[in-house]
């Protein structure tokens, strides 16, 4: 059975209903998923609520954003410490 990505919009779903009384074991079953894996999701997402995902989902997508320019600014720092190198131009005058 292959594995699918479920929303945070439907994790927090499932956690409701955890909470709402629902038994782990009879959930985990219905959701195809094993009961550490909700325990899981609720470490991590108990307590969100549906309108904080989009911001959960904006600073996640803004934190890939940085670290992609973080490493292209390192490769470009790299790229000219290399041509000074060959170069002979030093920072020390």
């Amino acid at each position: 059975m292959p594995k699918r990505k479920m929303s945070v919009e439907q994790i927090i779903g499932v956690l409701k209903q955890m909470e709402a009384g629902r038994k782990v074991a009879e959930l985990a079953r219905e959701v195809g998923v094993s009961e550490a894996t909700l325990y899981t999701w609720k470490a991590k997402y108990g307590g969100l609520e549906v309108s904080k995902t989009e911001e959960l989902r904006s600073l996640r997508d803004e934190n890939t954003r940085l670290k992609k320019l973080v490493a292209d600014l390192s490769l470009d720092k790299e790229m000219l410490k290399a041509l000074i190198a060959k170069n002979g131009y030093s920072s020390r005058a």
